[in-house]
């Protein structure tokens, strides 16, 4: 399934590399994964609504 999103790096991720996150976005589900798991439809990937996903990135501001 992850390999038909269309994942971009996050830009709250570091550019020195290390701690980089993908998100690929729908409009009932957010996918993040990070960005060092090969790309499978196996790889691991947290699921969270917009709802939670915007509570996430409140608390980064």
């Amino acid at each position: 399934m992850s390999t038909d999103l269309d994942w971009f790096k996050s830009s709250y991720s570091s550019g020195q590399g290390g701690e980089c996150i993908e998100v690929a976005l729908t409009p009932t589900t957010i996918h993040i994964r990070d960005s060092k798991t090969p790309a499978t439809p196996t790889a691991p990937a947290l699921q969270v609504t917009p709802t939670t996903w915007k509570a996430f990135l409140n608390t980064l501001l």
